[in-house]
């Protein structure tokens, strides 16, 4: 087999395997939305929050980019949860206009009693790689990512 097909087929397993993983990851955010009584784009949203907060509340946009949803959906769907307590939507110090949203301390209470759960979960699907091998591949990830937008842009404008 030539270089170029066994790096065609390797990239197309690469892309399979991808896929697989999100449909897991997909079915394992459902379970985790289901047992706090919300839907798992609410699920994406709590998480997001969660991990760009860094003290000062998250913007919608902020949210919006990293899940690559629309911002609208996002608005909408963090008002829902502030209804049900699990976030807390303020003006943002820096310009009104725009609102900060925070996990509240029922959504991290809730959140913290799957801890436990999902530090199992975070186990079995990493059996067999060490931190160092997960940090190479993440890096290795953010790469595929980035070139992944780039590609996508040229597709959509003709370029490829």
């Amino acid at each position: 087999m030539a270089e170029k097909e066994q790096l065609d087929r390797a990239v197309r397993d690469f892309i399979w395997n991808i896929v697989e993983i999100h449909s897991q990851l997909e079915e394992i955010h459902k379970s985790w939305a289901q047992i706090l009584g919300i839907t798992e784009p609410q699920w994406l949203i709590l998480m997001a929050i969660d991990a760009l907060d860094e003290g000062r509340g998250v913007s919608g946009i902020a949210v919006a980019n990293k899940l690559r949803i629309h911002p609208a959906f996002v608005t909408n769907q963090t008002k829902k949860l502030e209804l049900i307590r699990f976030l807390s939507r303020a003006p943002s110090p820096d310009d009104a206009r725009f609102v900060q949203m925070s996990l509240t301390q029922k959504a991290r209470a809730e959140i913290e009693k799957l801890s436990i759960k999902r530090q199992a979960l975070n186990t079995t699907m990493f059996d067999g790689l060490d931190e160092a091998s997960v940090h190479y591949l993440n890096q290795r990830l953010v790469s595929i990512a980035k070139n992944s937008r780039l590609a996508s842009q040229k597709l959509s404008i003709g370029v490829l």
